[in-house]
């Protein structure tokens, strides 16, 4: 266990993001505070510190660092390196959060037709 880690490596670790290169975009554009200060990638954490990471739609998640490590564990073991304080969505929230994934599937459904569609509509055109 270290004292300090770079901010950005800990979110990877912590499975917060997919890479570390991601939660480095995200410091850089502002999505991270540290103890509610905007933090960039290399700043250092400390156990006990606050993380706020904006996500999509106005949600944001709150976690409270408590084991700093510079090393990946497995993701089932990344939930021990911090609490996370998240308040539970409201219902209106969630209902809001379901309508927009249906807009988001009708409107993905919408356009050109990747490959396994064509080849349904292929097979139903020839009577497969």
């Amino acid at each position: 266990m270290n004292d300090s880690v770079r901010l950005d490596v800990w979110l990877d670790i912590a499975c917060l993001f997919k890479t570390r290169s991601e939660a480095k975009r995200a410091c850089e554009g502002g999505k991270v505070e540290v103890n509610g200060d905007r933090a960039k990638p290399n700043r250092s954490l400390r156990d006990g510190d606050r993380v706020r990471i904006s996500r999509g739609q106005g949600r944001v998640q709150d976690v409270i660092v408590r084991i700093l490590i510079d090393q990946h564990v497995r993701k089932t073991e990344a939930g021990a390196l911090y609490d996370d304080v998240t308040p539970k969505p409201t219902p209106q929230e969630i209902e809001a959060m379901r309508i927009d994934r249906a807009y988001r599937a009708a409107a993905r459904s919408a356009g050109t037709p990747d490959r396994r569609r064509r080849r349904e509509i292929r097979r139903f055109k020839e009577g497969d």
